[in-house]
């Protein structure tokens, strides 16, 4: 039975003009397989006068170019109902509302709507994506997971989500590449990778060990009962005792660091002859670390080789009691910075540490702020030790001998640390320094938060992230009213299931 649209008590002279009326829904009441032909009009529609009055109501055809223009679709989210314009969702063709043969499987004829069991405040977001011609904005209430779980499920595009993903601040990472041989790119992934297997992550959890052992090592043998010394002659009858910087070969420490130098150098070398390109891998900021990690133990080595030489009394030409001790003095130097370099083992950890990689980051992005932090403790350093030597230069007991020499003060006072070593003694002394600790406060408070806002971005980018990798969402796929696409319980004549609305499969 078809439904006519009524009028809406226009005049005779505007009843020629094209009129709206409601739709013209019709049902099939033999309920046979072809549902094809009952597909939903849920708009009104431009009519015009086609026939002469028939039992006193009017009767209009349809302007087919005005067809689009007008038609409404209905969609019920989770119980809250939607409307908008066909030719709204017809403007993405490619996604699942605006391709006709994907969104019917949600459609619900008892209702004349289209029904998801989605997120409702979602949805105001897909709407407008439609809406602005491609504009997609995240609810502030909405997570960021759940956001992009719906992004998927109405099939946006990657185009969508990838600008999606921009303005949420997301740093699209470069593809890396991969060597193109198998077993090349096998152990690349075992020792660059550890989240691509269960052999990764033991290989990761043994160089995270070697690394702890070796900095465990390079601190302990720092203490006094583990320190070796050697006795120079100095005189004919005098002695001196000096710290012997150069390990015995049979030192247990020695032999520990050997041990932790052997799984580096092995691990580098693994790691260099299976990257896909040589020279990026010299470019990479870690593998310069791995480098300079091992490079003070083969001088170590070397040194070692040498003291060994030197006790089975070769032949050398005489050297001059000064040039020795000059020698020793300059060699000792350049062996306790070596050892100073070894403690930059620590940032191997960072290879293995997200924690790690968040301070890098930030760090980087916070470089602006942090060279204002030491421009502006600069210009303070400078105006209040020149102002404390001024104010103290006539005290007989005053610790600024120099402006350079309250340098050390004025950092001291600005950072709030105090170490007390220094103090002025006078009454104006004492001003400036109480201008000199307040400064310091102003000066350090200033940029610290901008810090912590670029450190709890990163953070939660990364946590956001990994959220989003890790959730897996089970949401309705199709409606169960259509068989396949169409509806068995619909055409199967049970009145009892007609009132029933999509649910989870």
């Amino acid at each position: 039975m078809a439904a006519v649209a009524g009028l809406y008590g226009l005049g005779d002279e505007q009843r020629a003009r094209h009129r709206r009326g409601q739709c013209n829904a019709e049902r099939s009441e033999s309920r046979d397989d072809n549902t094809e032909a009952s597909l939903p009009k849920l708009c009104s529609q431009e009519e015009e006068p086609g026939r002469p009055p028939q039992g006193g109501v009017v009767t209009f055809e349809p302007i087919q170019h005005d067809h689009d223009f007008c038609e409404r679709v209905v969609i019920n989210v989770s119980g809250l109902k939607f409307e908008t314009q066909l030719r709204t969702l017809n403007q993405f063709p490619e996604t699942l509302l605006g391709d006709p043969s994907r969104r019917i499987r949600y459609f619900d004829p008892l209702r004349n709507e289209y029904f998801f069991d989605r997120n409702r405040p979602s949805f105001d977001a897909i709407l407008y994506y439609y809406q602005s011609g491609g504009r997609l904005r995240r609810p502030v209430n909405v997570p960021l997971d759940v956001f992009s779980e719906e992004i998927k499920f109405y099939e946006l595009g990657e185009q969508a989500t990838n600008k999606f993903r921009e303005d949420e601040g997301f740093i699209k990472e470069e593809e890396k590449p991969l060597p193109s041989n198998e077993r090349q790119r096998k152990i690349w992934l075992l020792f660059e990778y550890p989240e691509s297997s269960q052999a990764a992550r033991v290989v990761a959890i043994i160089s995270v060990f070697v690394i702890l052992l070796s900095i465990v090592i390079f601190c302990l043998e720092t203490l006094p009962e583990f320190k070796h010394y050697k006795v120079f002659n100095t005189t004919t009858n005098g002695t001196k005792i000096e710290e012997d910087e150069v390990p015995d070969i049979t030192d247990p420490f020695f032999l520990i660091e050997t041990l932790c130098i052997i799984w580096f150098t092995f691990e580098l070398i693994v790691r260099f002859l299976a990257c896909p390109n040589k020279f990026n891998f010299f470019r990479d900021v870690m593998n310069i670390i791995d480098i300079i990690a091992i490079i003070p133990y083969f001088i170590t080595l070397a040194t070692v080789v040498a003291e060994e030489e030197d006790t089975l009394n070769l032949p050398r030409a005489p050297v001059s009691p000064q040039d020795k001790s000059t020698n020793q003095a300059m060699s000792l130097a350049i062996l306790r910075v070596i050892r100073l370099v070894r403690v930059f083992r620590i940032f191997k950890l960072s290879r293995h540490s997200k924690g790690l990689q968040i301070l890098g980051r930030t760090l980087k992005a916070s470089m602006r702020e942090l060279g204002l932090l030491i421009f502006f403790l600069f210009i303070g350093v400078v105006l209040f030790s020149s102002a404390v030597y001024f104010a103290e230069a006539g005290s007989e007991n005053s610790f600024f001998k120099s402006i350079p020499d309250a340098f050390w003060w004025a950092v001291v006072t600005m950072t709030t640390v105090g170490y007390g070593d220094m103090t002025p003694v006078g009454v104006w002394g004492k001003i400036v320094g109480s201008l000199c600790a307040i400064a310091g406060v102003l000066t350090i408070a200033l940029p610290v938060p901008v810090i912590v806002s670029n450190f709890n971005y990163f953070y939660h980018r990364e946590t956001d992230q990994e959220e989003m990798q890790s959730q897996n969402f089970n949401h309705v796929t199709s409606c169960p009213y259509l068989p396949g696409t169409m509806g068995e319980p619909y055409l199967s004549g049970k009145d009892d299931e007609k009132d029933e609305v999509c649910s989870d499969q």
